[in-house]
Order: C-alpha cells, then sequence, then structure tokens
C-alpha cells in the first residue's frame, strides 16, 4: 500500500484531531503529499502538537462551515484524495449545541462534496461517519451497511444525516451514469482507542487526567458495551478505501463498516479494569456517577457487522484488544515521562504494519 501512496496529493479535514493526526503521520511516513484543513488542535496538549505534525503537512486553518474558504482551499491543493475527518465529535456538546453540530456533521460535509464537485483533480473521496449513524434498536447483532440512519439525539441523527447527504450527492453528481470518475465512500467504525486522544468524556484520556490529578476517574456507563478499537485499524480500512477508490472508482463508492471482532466486543467496566491493569495503576479508583441531564443516556448495546469489509476487502481486524490497551498505555506512559512521541508514534505505526 506504501507505493501508492508515495507522492499521491492528499487533502484531509479535521487533521489536527485525534484520528486525524495519526492518519497525517501514516500518509506522511508512506510518502505523500499531505495538506489539512481543520480549526486549531481541538485539545491541549493534543497529538498534532506533542507529534510534531505541523512538519508533516501543509496546513490551512480553516472551519468546514465556510464553503468559500474550503472550496478555494481545496482548488488550491487539487487533491487526488480526500479524507473529511471533520466534525463535531462529543455527544454532550451536541446536545447542548444541536444547530452547531448539524452545521458542522451535516452541512460541512455538503460543503466538502460540493468542494469536490467543483475541483478536477480529485479521484476519491472518504467520509468519516460514526457507527452511531444507525437508528439504534439495541439489538444484540451487529448493524450492518444496509441498515436504516436514524439517531435519537443531535450528534446520531446529524451523522445519520451526513451519510445521507453523501449518498445523494454520490447518486447524483459522482455515479458513473453521469460521467463522473469519483468514487465516494463513507466510512463507520467503533469506539476508537489509542494513544493521543486528550478529548473530554472519553474513557482513556479521563484515566489519564485522573492519573495526572490523582483524582477517582468518572466512569458514566459501565455496562454500555461498545465496539473497541485501536485507532490505526480503522485508518488502515480508511486507506484501503481511498485506494480502491481511486483505482476502481463506483465499484466501492458505498457505506463500510470497519469495527472489532466479536470477541473484543467489552462493557465500559471491562475496559476500565484492563486498562487499570495495562497502566499498573491499581490506585487510580473508577467511581460510577449519575448522569447530568446535558448527559442523554446512551445507547447499552452497540455493535457493527465488519462481514462486507471481510468479505469483499479481505480486511479484518489485526490486533487483539488487549494488545490495543497494552499499546494505549505504553503511549501515555511516554506522554507522562516526556519521551519522543513523534519517534513512540511511529514506531507503533510500524508495529502495526508488521502484523498479519
Amino acid at each position: 500500500m506504501a507505493n501508492f501512496w508515495r507522492d499521491k496529493r492528499v487533502f484531509i479535514t479535521g487533521h489536527t484531531g485525534f484520528k486525524g493526526s495519526w492518519l497525517t503521520l501514516w500518509l506522511h511516513l508512506m510518502g505523500a503529499r499531505v495538506s489539512g484543513y481543520a480549526l486549531p488542535a481541538p485539545t491541549n496538549p493534543s497529538l498534532f502538537h506533542l507529534a510534531r505534525l505541523q512538519n508533516c503537512v501543509q496546513t490551512t486553518t480553516g472551519d468546514v462551515r465556510d464553503p468559500k474558504h474550503l472550496a478555494d482551499t481545496l482548488a488550491a491543493v487539487q487533491p487526488d484524495v480526500v479524507f473529511h475527518l471533520a466534525g463535531q465529535p462529543q455527544i454532550s456538546q451536541a446536545f447542548l449545541n444541536p444547530l452547531d453540530t448539524f452545521a458542522t456533521n451535516m452541512m460541512g460535509t455538503a460543503h466538502l462534496l460540493e468542494a469536490v464537485r467543483l475541483t478536477p483533480s480529485v479521484r476519491a473521496v472518504v467520509i468519516a461517519t460514526s457507527n452511531k449513524c444507525y437508528e439504534n434498536r439495541e439489538w444484540l447483532w451487529g448493524y450492518r451497511e444496509d441498515d436504516p440512519m436514524g439517531g435519537r439525539d443531535p450528534f446520531s441523527s446529524s451523522k445519520g444525516a451526513a451519510e445521507l447527504v453523501t449518498s445523494a450527492y454520490r447518486r447524483s453528481y459522482f455515479s458513473p451514469e453521469k460521467g463522473s470518475q469519483v468514487g465516494v465512500a463513507t466510512v463507520r467504525t467503533g469506539n476508537v482507542i489509542g494513544g493521543g486522544d486528550f478529548s473530554p468524556e472519553r474513557l482513556v484520556p479521563d484515566f489519564i487526567r485522573a492519573l495526572e490529578s490523582q483524582e477517582p476517574v468518572i466512569i458514566r456507563q459501565p455496562r454500555a458495551v461498545r465496539p473497541w478499537q485501536f485507532v490505526l485499524e480503522p485508518l488502515s480500512g480508511y486507506l484501503q478505501i481511498g485506494k480502491l477508490l481511486y483505482e476502481h472508482g463506483s465499484a466501492y463508492a458505498e457505506a463500510w463498516n470497519f469495527g472489532p471482532a466479536e470477541t473484543d466486543l467489552q462493557t465500559v467496566a471491562q475496559i476500565c479494569a484492563t486498562f487499570n491493569h495495562s497502566l499498573q495503576k491499581n490506585d487510580v479508583e473508577p467511581i460510577e456517577v449519575r448522569l447530568e441531564p446535558e448527559e442523554e443516556p446512551q445507547e447499552a448495546v452497540l455493535r457493527l457487522d465488519i462481514s462486507k469489509a471481510r468479505q469483499r476487502l479481505d480486511w479484518i481486524p489485526r490486533m487483539e484488544l488487549y494488545t490495543a490497551l497494552e499499546l494505549t498505555a505504553q503511549w501515555y506512559a511516554g506522554y507522562l515521562n516526556n519521551e519522543d512521541l513523534r519517534t513512540l508514534s511511529e514506531n507503533q505505526i510500524a508495529f502495526y504494519q508488521s502484523l498479519t
């Protein structure tokens, strides 16, 4: 795959975020010419700055809610492949600010696709949404790509709306029947863990903040089951889809789930205990608290069916959850010990690539 990405012009929205930073570094290591469009890094500290990623990417500071600036930037870059990762990622913040959430997650996607429509260099577009885009019915089996979109809260419904916007653009402007050679796909992932995430109200970052402040870890829904996976797992799927869209266009222009193996579906409480063991910090005690009014209870069970990716892409998760937690703990130990986090992150990418 590395040979394909060498010298490709790649445009990433949201490249200063957690997943965007890992994707930027991975593409840089494979020789891609990476340009990014995003607001400043959403947290302080951030992986983007700790790993010195400003040296890996040509950055334009901008908001996907600004269609002209986004379109002008895309036109100036003239990329081959576009990854759209920009969005409002926090469920509680989405609940408090629904209009901003829909403007970013839904209309931001429309602005990006409209900019692509006006940029002739683009051959492939990968739109990242969320596993929460589905109409959740508390099924015990995984959601498949053709299950209905939905969402009972602003975050989930805005991600479902982004999927519908993408589908409309794909069928109206980017189909072979319309004479288009652009392939547009959406990708839906599980609950991603890994080094460099400092977002509020996420389990692993909450653990690290508790460790630094010597306070208990706040656990909001300990019995909730989530599709946990190491950050490089879905990103490997994103990269594979980007390559296939570039080479084959509409043959892969559809929705794709990238989630963990069934054996890695664990509760928040189980993840909490395993990560605590990996950190070897048994003095960090988790406590359960009541949800605040702005913290709507989330679904108790959420699974993704990845059989489509297995069968058609030969994509499978390479890493067991225990290993993912070990690598995550290793990264944060490096952070707490002031190690070179650029080198540590590069080594983790190399390790992941060595897995078969």
